[in-house]
């Protein structure tokens, strides 16, 4: 054997027998979990803020959802534009500075008098920062590292909100009740520049990246060229997606989910439980349970999303949710009693377990455009968010009572369950990517 060979039968002897038990995907996923955990922070604390800058400023609860209209709108806005961004300079860029961006937003509120830096700030800039890593983040990481089990991951990285949910709320609630609301609005800002390492030096764009296959993948997936024309790309997906039937329908069931989850429990339920005399701590913490079995109803939608039909999934969660709300009004009171602790745990399975199979609907009507559609529905689903925050503070102020607010999102969820079943079944069918 010559000394070439001699070399050749070592370099390959060296090269591990088999693969490592965990696949690198489960780590990238794991990093994007603690991202959206740390990040979630900034979304715990517009419900908590309604009372303190009332009796603080004299804004009105109108004005004050106003703020937080502008934010959830921006959230959704900004994320199909944060998917192109993703493919145009990489995942780690983006989300560094969205969450830079929040930072400053939040911490900056701490100096404001008037009503328009509570818009520039939390409004503006916070609204910003999280749309650039909204939903539109877990899906681009799910769709480069995962072939299979991609239900079952959106789940979880959804799940990541809820949990910082859970972590934050009792926090911040506390630090609002026993100091002020501006040790709690630092304390936002100082939850997402922690995250900003932990993304830098563990988060990786694509599998190619480390010599790897996405999850599940028979072959090896080259990284693609960074895609130029970003905003243009972005708008021409939506422009060939808004010619098909059921983009219209996913957006339409997603703005009713957004109007009665973000827009109304997580902005205004603290609130409409302190009108029936419960404690605005005991109040947030009730919606940090929600969180709890948010995280389980999710990744157990994920996992019902690889098995079963998405759109007969939807229209279940929708109906259920909407039924919960037609009862919430007669569980307010002064303490908690059975009947509410059940409808927390009811609701808080079904929160956000509309994304995993909505993203499935995504992926087989969209094809490689998945995640930019999915942006575009995202940003539906913050619009139906924005204007019940907005909403629901104006009916306050008007008829002293948010029990319409509840009534009304109770008659929209039973819309998205007719909605979600109309969707046609056909194959994955991808959509060309306009003005790339």
């Amino acid at each position: 054997m010559t000394q070439t060979s001699e070399a050749a039968a070592a370099v390959e002897a060296s090269k591990p027998t088999r693969s490592p038990r965990i696949n690198r995907a489960w780590f990238v996923a794991a990093v994007t979990f603690v991202t959206i955990v740390g990040a979630a922070a900034f979304r715990s604390l517009p419900g908590l803020l309604i009372d303190p800058l009332h009796q603080e400023f004299g804004w009105s609860r109108g004005t004050i959802g106003a703020a937080v209209s502008v934010n959830l709108a921006l959230y959704g806005l900004t994320a199909p534009f944060a998917a192109a961004l993703m493919d145009r300079f990489g995942i780690r860029r983006v989300v560094a500075v969205a969450l830079t961006v929040i930072a400053v937003g939040s911490g900056l509120t701490v100096w404001m008098t008037a009503a328009w830096q509570l818009m520039l700030c939390w409004g503006l800039l916070v609204g910003l920062g999280s749309g650039s890593m909204a939903l539109a983040f877990a899906a681009t990481v799910t769709n480069r590292w995962f072939t299979t089990r991609r239900g079952l991951v959106s789940g979880i990285l959804t799940a990541g909100s809820a949990s910082g949910q859970l972590i934050f709320l009792p926090l911040l609630s506390w630090m609002v009740e026993r100091y002020d609301w501006r040790p709690a609005a630092v304390t936002v800002a100082l939850a997402a520049l922690a995250v900003v390492p932990f993304v830098w030096l563990l988060l990786r764009d694509h599998p190619a990246d480390v010599g790897l296959k996405p999850y599940g993948a028979a072959d090896f997936v080259p990284k693609p060229a960074p895609v130029t024309g970003a905003a243009r790309r972005t708008v021409g997906v939506l422009l060939s997606a808004v010619r098909t039937g059921p983009f219209w329908l996913l957006a339409g069931t997603f703005a009713i989910c957004g109007a009665s989850t973000n827009g109304l429990v997580q902005t205004h339920f603290v609130p409409a439980a302190h009108d029936h005399g419960l404690p605005v701590t005991t109040a947030a913490s009730l919606l940090a349970v929600i969180g709890v079995f948010d995280v389980v109803g999710t990744i157990a939608s994920g996992w019902f999303t690889d098995r079963f039909e998405p759109r007969r999934l939807l229209a279940v969660y929708y109906a259920l949710r909407g039924l919960s709300l037609l009862f919430l009004p007669m569980l307010l009171g002064p303490a908690i009693h059975p009947p509410m602790i059940f409808f927390i745990v009811f609701y808080g399975l079904d929160w956000v377990a509309t994304v995993p199979p909505t993203l499935a609907l995504c992926r087989e009507h969209y094809g490689e455009d998945s995640a930019i559609v999915f942006g575009w529905v995202l940003a539906s689903h913050q619009i139906g968010a924005a204007l019940v925050a907005y909403l629901g503070g104006v009916a306050r102020d008007v008829f002293g009572t948010y029990d319409m607010v509840w009534y009304a999102s109770g008659a929209l969820c039973a819309g998205a369950a007719l909605m979600a079943l109309v969707i046609r079944r056909r194959p994955a069918a991808v959509v060309p990517a306009l003005g790339v």
